[in-house]
């Protein structure tokens, strides 16, 4: 969430309250600390909904601006959402043929993919832009499609680090990079959402996987 300082925002770095949990599902929550009450987010609240099912996972964010706030709250979102696949040579990403993006490695220069699918041999760092709510994660040498149902998102970034960029990162493996890819259901350059006070806005993400 932002706008703010810190990388992809604030919320990654925070740490939530657990307000309920079940066998297969986790509530957590997070509030403004007195340091955001000065400034961006006075009075709102972000719950997180975590349900595992026997081959799915289900993620929901509600963002809540409060009764009490002076003003509307303006956020972005952005699921980071990591797939561990065996090879990444033999996987790729369907659903975003020719739509555009922008390029986070030239400065957001926007592109048209043209491709069939999407595959990854090199650095790549992309906002696609009004993504299909429903994406799908190849994975030929794992035999499995991984299948991305996003609701309320508009757009979609695909990752990964490739060489360089791995050896500079302290939280990634060198030789990681081979065996993931991140897709990610995002709240990002189709706008930001605008809340009034008390009103609220709901985000999901379905992930299923299945035999190829």
């Amino acid at each position: 969430m932002g706008p703010v300082k810190a990388q992809h925002g604030f919320a990654r770095n925070t740490e939530f309250a657990v307000v309920n949990a079940t066998a297969d599902s986790v509530t957590l929550s997070l509030s403004p600390n007195e340091e955001q009450r000065q400034g961006h987010f006075p009075d709102h609240t972000l719950y997180v909904k975590i349900t595992v099912g026997s081959d799915s996972l289900t993620e929901e964010l509600e963002v809540i601006n409060g009764t009490s706030a002076e003003a509307p709250l303006t956020f972005t979102s952005a699921l980071h959402t990591y797939f561990r696949v065996p090879d990444i040579s033999q996987t790729h990403v369907e659903g975003l043929s020719g739509l555009k993006y922008l390029d986070n490695m030239q400065s957001r220069r926007e592109g048209t993919d043209e491709s069939q699918v999407i595959s990854v041999n090199g650095e790549i760092d992309r906002i696609y832009v009004k993504a299909p709510d429903r994406l799908k994660i190849v994975d030929k040498k794992g035999g499995k499609v991984i299948s991305i149902q996003k609701t309320n998102f508009p757009d979609a970034v695909v990752w990964n680090p490739w060489i360089d960029k791995a050896k500079g990162m302290a939280d990634f493996g060198d030789e990681e990079y081979k065996e993931m890819i991140c897709v990610e259901a995002a709240l990002a350059t189709s706008g930001p959402v605008e809340l009034a006070p008390g009103k609220s806005w709901v985000g999901t993400q379905v992930l299923n996987s299945s035999k190829l």
